[in-house]
């Protein structure tokens, strides 16, 4: 018992560890380059982790995430420049849309298997996307089509989520990444955890005890498009231009898919191993090959996911998380005469 008490002080020494890392790093770095890749990095963790709600355990995979991102980062940035609203309401606003468009979406689909849930979600995510594109006006709303919309900067601060440095941006990620690790805790070992993973692996057997799955994968759904949707906004405000093209692309959909399937879908530490894997691989690969290679990234994407099927299926997490517990128990070795 005391042996244990010690391994589980060390595993929360560990992560206290990486949380002074992790929020020190802007102090000693401070270049605006790399603080904008680690920016980045964080966002599609959080990205990751948001999808893993429905795509990790409802054991479902959808393709058109980026949609949400969409919605997210159109809402809050339409309502802040024709109406002045706060990015951090509008924020909300975009987040309730997206819940609301993911229940829609989810109500006939998840009666869908394979394949066909996948090819559903790729269908409207790009109907979504094609809609922004080829309409300059919603009603009221002005989508200004294929040009998007830029954001002025002006009335900096954290009232209009914007800054002249990195350095903001990087803690409200990092903060927002935090907190989905967190819910996507409490939700693994919650009643709505066990119903989701069991609907995933055999819906029959689970509907077969009372439980029920279409309703359990509905609310993955929506908590996992309003999330999502939050990032959209946070994106909007960190690049202050969005347009249908970079922000409702099928790209993005299946770059936070890779993430989630390279670094262990369905697992808490997975989408954070993925996007720490993958993601200095795709900026680094636009900087240096964006003009002669574009789309690189996406290859690289592919033949490492492929290398990850055939040798670990369930993703990294799993080969590094044995790791981690043999150093573990190496450190903290088990009295002799135990069993």
């Amino acid at each position: 018992m005391g042996e244990q008490m010690t391994r589980q002080n060390l595993q929360i020494s560990s992560l206290l560890l990486v949380g002074i890392i992790t929020f020190g790093l802007p102090l000693v770095l401070r270049s605006p380059t790399y603080l904008h890749i680690l920016i980045l990095l964080y966002l599609y963790a959080y990205l990751t982790s948001s999808w893993n709600l429905v795509g990790g355990f409802a054991g479902v995979l959808p393709l058109g995430h980026a949609a949400f991102v969409g919605i997210g980062a159109y809402s809050s940035t339409i309502l802040y420049l024709q109406y002045g609203i706060s990015p951090w309401l509008g924020m909300i606003v975009g987040g309730i849309l997206a819940a609301i468009v993911g229940i829609i979406i989810g109500l006939p689909t998840f009666k869908m298997r394979g394949a066909y849930f996948a090819l559903a979600t790729i269908a409207f995510g790009e109907g979504i996307r094609v809609m922004v594109e080829n309409i300059d006006y919603l009603g009221p709303f002005n989508l200004n089509g294929p040009r998007g919309l830029q954001i002025p900067p002006r009335n900096v601060g954290l009232t209009n989520l914007m800054f002249t440095t990195k350095e903001p941006y990087y803690y409200i990620i990092l903060i927002m990444l935090v907190a989905v690790l967190a819910l996507t805790y409490f939700i693994s070992r919650s009643k709505l955890g066990y119903y989701l993973n069991a609907g995933g692996e055999e819906p029959e057997a689970a509907m077969s005890l009372g439980v029920n799955v279409a309703r359990c994968k509905l609310i993955a759904m929506a908590m996992s498009s309003f999330l999502t949707a939050l990032a959209g906004t946070f994106y909007a405000q960190f690049t202050l231009f969005i347009h249908p093209k970079s922000i409702i692309s099928l790209d993005l959909s299946f770059e936070i898919a890779f993430i989630a399937l390279i670094g262990g879908r369905g697992s808490i530490a997975g989408p954070v191993l993925g996007a720490l894997l993958l993601r200095p691989v795709s900026d680094f690969s636009r900087i240096y090959f964006g003009a002669t290679l574009p789309g690189l990234h996406l290859i690289i994407f592919g033949t490492v996911l492929v290398l990850v099927m055939i040798y670990q299926p369930r993703g990294l997490q799993e080969p590094l998380t044995r790791v981690y517990h043999k150093l573990l128990y190496r450190l903290i070795p088990e009295p002799a005469g135990t069993e």
